[in-house]
Order: C-alpha cells, then sequence, then structure tokens
C-alpha cells in the first residue's frame, strides 16, 4: 500500500464554500464550516481551505473562519491559503489553527520575504500553490490577481528549488472544476526538482488519480468538488488508489453536506 495522503479541498468565496469551475463560475455550497467538518469525520488525509478573494480585495487571512473551524474541535491535518502576503499573515494562521500555510501571492515578492517566514514558522509549514497551464506554447503560470498567463519566473523557480518549502501544489487552472480532465503532464516542471508535489484539478476519477499517485515525487492528490456530497467517497477512493488509510471514517450515515 502506497503512504501516500488524499487531500479534501474547499473553497470559499465571499464567506461562503462554492463549487469553483475554472476558478470563473462559483456555485455555492453552504457553510465552509459544515464541508470541513464532514471531510474530517470521513476521513480525509488532509483539509486545505482556499479562501480565493482574500488577496484580491486585499483582506487578509480569514481568520474569523479559522476560530469557527476551531470550535468544531476537528482532528485532520488543516492547510490554509487565501490572503497570506506578509510574514505576519502566515503566523497568525498558524497561532489560529492551521498546520500548514499554502502560499501564492508572496511567491511574487521574492526569496527574503520566504526565507522569514520560513524561520518563523518552519519551512515544513509552507507549501507554495503553482497553479499552471499547457497549450501549444508551452507551459504557463497563472497570476491569479492579473488573471494573466506567463513564464515561471527564474525569482519563483528558485524559491521552488529551494529548502524554503516543504510541498508545491500543483493546480491545472483550465481542468479544475472539471471531471476527470487533470492534464499530468503539468507535473513535470516539478517531479525532476527532489520537492514533493501535490496534484490538484479536475481529479474525480479513481484511476486518474491511481496513475497519479504512482509518479514517482508526488505525494498526494487533492480533490475538492467532488468530495462535497457522498460520504463514502474519501474512503472508497482510497480503497481503489490503493492509499493506505491514514485516517478513518468516523461517521457512517450517508447524509449531504449542504
Amino acid at each position: 500500500m502506497l503512504k501516500k495522503r488524499l487531500i479534501g479541498v474547499v473553497t470559499v468565496r465571499q464567506g461562503v464554500a462554492v463549487q469553483s469551475v475554472g476558478y470563473s463560475k462559483y456555485l455555492p455550497l453552504g457553510k465552509p464550516e459544515f464541508l470541513i467538518e464532514n471531510l474530517d469525520r470521513w476521513g480525509a488525509d488532509e483539509i486545505l481551505i482556499q479562501s480565493i478573494d482574500r488577496s484580491t480585495h486585499n483582506h487578509g487571512p480569514d481568520i474569523q473562519l479559522l476560530e469557527r473551524i476551531n470550535k468544531i474541535g476537528i482532528t485532520t491535518p488543516l492547510i490554509y491559503g487565501g490572503g497570506i502576503q506578509t510574514i505576519e499573515d502566515g503566523q497568525m494562521v498558524i497561532q489560529n489553527g492551521a498546520d500548514r500555510i499554502l502560499i501564492d501571492r508572496m511567491l511574487y515578492g521574492g526569496r527574503v520575504a520566504i526565507e522569514g517566514l520560513a524561520k518563523k514558522i518552519g519551512a515544513q509549514a509552507i507549501i507554495a500553490s503553482m497553479p499552471m497551464s499547457l497549450d501549444k506554447e508551452g507551459f504557463s503560470h497563472f497570476n491569479y490577481l492579473e488573471k494573466t498567463f506567463s513564464k515561471i519566473t527564474p525569482e519563483i523557480m528558485e524559491i521552488i528549488e529551494s529548502e524554503l518549502i516543504s510541498e508545491v501544489l500543483v493546480t491545472d487552472v483550465k481542468n479544475e472544476g472539471s471531471k476527470g480532465e487533470f492534464n499530468a503532464a503539468l507535473l513535470e516542471n516539478f517531479l525532476s526538482l527532489k520537492l514533493p508535489v501535490i496534484a490538484f484539478g479536475g481529479i474525480t476519477e479513481i484511476e486518474m488519480a491511481k496513475k497519479i499517485l504512482e509518479k514517482k515525487g508526488v505525494v498526494a492528490v487533492a480533490i475538492g468538488n467532488s468530495l462535497a456530497y457522498r460520504e463514502h467517497s474519501i474512503q472508497k477512493i482510497k480503497e481503489g488508489i490503493g492509499v493506505e488509510s491514514l485516517r478513518q471514517a468516523t461517521y457512517q450515515q450517508d447524509i449531504l453536506c449542504i
């Protein structure tokens, strides 16, 4: 059995959990706390909260959401991303219950800021977000704030290749929210590095998840929309892809999470 992870993703926009399609269309699912509590009960190995509009409006991390999650008392390790632009932001997120943070915008600020963050919270607590696309012109890095695609800058690659972060989350931007459409070729930029890789975006089919996890260097798959409805999907996916279940389900009734 592979000792790899299945990460449940909750996407939050304007304080509401949403089903995201290519980060351009959003369907409301309800309160984020309900989905997070369900993922905790159903045996997700980690939970990633991505608050996708915090940096856009310069609001900083959603500390109130983290405080509400703390009251639930989940036992699943928590990753938080969204609005983290400074060292202080990262520290605040960890102090309010997150085990690790996902950074995107901070990567554009250069190595010095990331070094300062790593000194404060440890490199093991930092995951780099790399939203990617592949077309006839090659690989492109997506800038969420500017809504533009460009080549990965040498400065960002230097950070990715450094020992300042623990893992990199590679998101298939064009297929995010679609069914069974993750472009595994996007991983090739990162699998040659020593840094562990998490794959996200359009991973809904068990066979696809299995093939991705079999790649050397891939340590986890992250799944969002398709986990939002049926509780048994997490354990069934783990069984289907042959991943050793780090956490077992604790809630056994088949219900909707909304």
